[in-house]
């Protein structure tokens, strides 16, 4: 299961860890999504949403 936002399309990012002494190692961002229930075109579907998106109220939620 990938960790997307179905609304903004926001995925996980690369980059590097750099220490003290200035090594670099990879590691891996993710976005803070939940699973929610949310009204998308007149149709109640379950969707992930970076917390972003739901600030934003980019979706209606539906409890």
């Amino acid at each position: 299961m990938s960790r997307k936002c179905d609304i903004c399309g926001k995925s996980t990012t690369f980059g590097n860890n750099v220490s003290h002494s200035n090594r670099k190692t990879r590691r891996e961002w993710k976005p803070n999504t939940h699973k929610i229930k949310a009204l998308i075109n007149g149709a109640i579907k379950t969707v992930k949403v970076c917390t972003k998106c739901l600030k934003a109220e980019k979706v209606e939620k539906v409890i």
